[in-house]
């Protein structure tokens, strides 16, 4: 199958590729299938993750793990079930990124991931029942407090 991108042109793919968000995202809950494609091939710190629909949005989306080393997420117990109770390696979490021109001024939601079940392919965006994190940090905030390198 084919599907012209917001950031890749038009790109070749299988549906076992794409995720599928039972319940949307925030904001964009009429937007259930989307396909993840690595910004860098081979590595997963960042992603598009674009809309299957025709002119349908895409995100970008950051490995937060390679932003924060002590990122911490817990999910509720109706998330798991959403997401089909998975095992802890078959998740992946990433956060949105709103991009700004100056790199160091694009943030990303620390608050609120998007977890994929790689095992099924289901994904949730889920609210962390924490006060650790916030929906805004800017990714130059982030620099200094324990980052990886992506």
């Amino acid at each position: 199958m084919e599907l012209n991108t917001k950031y890749f042109d038009t790109v070749s793919y299988e549906p076992a590729e794409t995720v599928r968000f039972p319940e949307g995202l925030f904001g964009f809950e009429e937007y259930r299938d989307y396909l993840p494609i690595s910004f860098h091939p081979g590595s997963d710190a960042m992603i598009s993750l674009q809309s299957l629909l025709e002119e349908g949005p895409a995100f970008v989306l950051m490995n937060p793990f390679h932003l924060l080393k002590n990122y911490r997420p817990e999910l509720s117990h109706a998330d798991l079930s959403l997401l089909g109770f998975p095992r802890e390696e078959d998740l992946s979490f990433y956060v949105i990124c709103t991009v700004m021109e100056k790199a160091g001024e694009s943030t990303v939601n620390l608050k609120c991931p998007v977890v994929v079940n790689s095992a099924n392919r289901i994904a949730k965006q889920v609210i962390l029942d924490t006060d650790l994190y916030s929906f805004r940090h800017t990714l130059a905030d982030l620099q200094g407090k324990d980052v990886r390198p992506c």
